[in-house]
């Protein structure tokens, strides 16, 4: 078995140690921890996927059937990404969380219903300066 040890010092001195194991005695520190972090990723987008696009909600059991579904499913996440992607405008590193999507979406849905229904101006909504705040309003802070 090869272990791949990190070592990192926390703000309030403290040592955080994590252990990364792999089978596969010929690989290096580097390389297993580009597997753990591509591998944590992967993760993440079959969480999303089961959580907020219905991966796991298809009751066919055709197998056409079930490509499709699942297809349909992580199409969508990958769309709400790229929108998200070229919607990011911070100096910050880019960060998605399909929550804050959800939520960020919700916001400017409630937000064009109310311009709608209430005969509100929608350029002086859309070009107020807070519009970011709004929008972002119950996300979580990445």
């Amino acid at each position: 078995m090869r272990l791949a040890c990190l070592s990192e010092l926390q703000p309030n001195g403290k040592i955080k140690n994590i252990l990364l194991f792999s089978t596969d005695i010929e690989l290096t520190g580097e390389q297993i921890l580009e597997y753990y972090q591509a591998r944590f990723q992967i993760e993440f987008i079959f969480r999303d996927a089961k959580q907020f696009t219905g991966l796991s909600n298809c009751q066919s059991r055709s197998g056409q059937c079930l490509d499709f579904h699942f297809n349909a499913s992580l199409i969508a996440l990958n769309l709400a990404k790229y929108e998200a992607y070229n919607r990011h405008s911070s100096p910050k590193p880019f960060v998605f969380s399909m929550t804050s999507y959800k939520r960020r979406e919700f916001n400017r849905h409630i937000l064009y219903t109310f311009i709608d229904k209430l005969d509100l101006d929608r350029n002086l909504i859309l070009n107020h300066p807070n519009l970011p705040s709004v929008l972002s309003y119950g996300t979580l802070a990445a």
